[in-house]
């Protein structure tokens, strides 16, 4: 995919997750999570051709004007969207699909400190909410959701939501599928 239409799936993917986004310009100026985003693909280039140095320096100074971490070896898809980013944390070995939407605060990290697959897969079409930590090389199911402050140390089926600390899965029905449903809907 070419970097213009990259850029213009992005924002239309802002514009359907955060019914604040008013325009492409006003969004592509102010939002720290886009600007995370795509500072992240560039340094997750310089990380896969071997520039570790550089791609950890970048995202770095991302950090530092984003408020958002993300490990420059961290995988991630298409139509990823972050709302309102500061104190997001996502580890070198986190593999995140397609779709997916993290609220602030939100951490994907890791429980060891050896040199393995030690941080989240999350699967097309998760939604992990404001605070939440998932953590260990567990994978979140496709289409869940994991709800404000719940603490995942176990793996999410698919279409299920996670809430609590530590976090319970209860099955997600078709009906309930829909954009911003607040997972504690399910408690």
């Amino acid at each position: 995919m070419n970097i213009l239409k990259m850029i213009r799936e992005d924002l239309a993917n802002a514009r359907e997750h955060d019914p604040a986004a008013r325009g492409d310009v006003e969004n592509a100026v102010v939002y720290s999570g886009l600007h995370a985003i795509w500072a992240h693909r560039v340094a997750h280039q310089l990380w896969q051709r071997g520039w570790k140095g550089p791609a950890r320096i970048l995202a770095q100074a991302t950090r530092f004007l984003t408020g958002v971490e993300i490990h420059p070896g961290a995988t991630i898809g298409r139509r990823f969207f972050i709302d309102h980013g500061m104190g997001i944390v996502i580890g070198e070995t986190t593999e995140i699909g397609d779709g997916v939407m993290l609220y602030h605060g939100v951490t994907l990290g890791g429980q060891v400190l050896t040199q393995t697959k030690r941080h989240p897969t999350i699967e097309d079409g998760v939604v992990i909410g404001a605070g939440a930590k998932v953590l260990g090389p567990i994978t979140i199911g496709k289409d869940s959701a994991i709800g404000a402050n719940a603490v995942v140390t176990k793996p999410v089926p698919a279409n299920h939501v996670a809430v609590g600390i530590p976090a319970k899965n209860l099955p997600r029905d078709p009906e309930h599928r829909v954009k911003l449903v607040d997972p504690d809907y399910f408690i």
